[in-house]
């Protein structure tokens, strides 16, 4: 196994969450296709390719505006949150290299962010299985005054720390979160879960968040 790849230090870390740190990304996805398949339509990949890294109201609103569902938003919104809440509740696995990121952000001090577009009690359950001790701050649907694909969660979670978004190293695993990511300023690390991710001078992709690590000091 090779080494590390060895990245600038960062002003702050702020990391999404679904897909990310932990595996739920695919559950997500499966929580969506379940409701897909309920309603008599479609859950092939190219239908759920816009779902990954959407939060449950936008994936609720593109449900209906797409024809997906006979139900309201509300309701596709609401049955989406309880099977994707219990699915998370049933137990998170980490991802690998996740946790030896966060330490070393904390042993360097840099300060981190969880940005993430699930709800505010997925990411409390999510928080407590990775330890919320390795996080100055959270970041969650709702939260900002837009979500991912727009920049507003990754500036809000900056603001808080008091740091600049173009010093900052955002971890992403979808192209939703990457465009929030870049747009917001910030460096990116990308660790695809799914296609469409595009290298480019401010992102760095790699398989596994295994194979990086933070510049120390000099």
């Amino acid at each position: 196994m090779s080494a590390p790849r060895t990245l600038d230090r960062p002003a702050a870390l702020l990391c999404d969450m679904d897909g990310t740190l932990v595996d739920t990304e695919h559950a997500w996805l499966e929580t969506v296709a379940d409701f897909l398949r309920a309603q008599g339509s479609p859950a092939d990949a190219p239908v759920l390719a816009p779902f990954a890294g959407a939060a449950v109201a936008d994936a609720a609103e593109h449900l209906v505006r797409s024809g997906l569902t006979s139900r309201t938003a509300a309701e596709s919104s609401a049955v989406l949150d309880r099977e994707f809440t219990a699915r998370v509740a049933s137990g998170v696995t980490v991802q690998p290299g996740a946790l030896r990121l966060l330490d070393r952000a904390r042993e360097l001090g840099v300060p981190t962010a969880l940005v993430t577009a699930s709800e505010r009690h997925v990411a409390d359950l999510v928080l407590r299985a990775l330890g919320a001790h390795r996080f100055d701050t959270s970041v969650t649907s709702g939260e900002s005054e837009r979500g991912k694909p727009h920049p507003d969660p990754y500036l809000t979670a900056a603001a808080r720390l008091g740091v600049d978004t173009a010093d900052c190293l955002a971890v992403e695993d979808t192209p939703t979160g990457a465009a929030a990511a870049l747009a917001a300023g910030c460096r990116l690390l990308a660790v695809p879960s799914v296609p469409g991710i595009s290298p480019g001078p401010r992102t760095t992709l790699v398989r596994s968040l295994e194979d990086v690590t933070l510049q120390g000091p000099a």
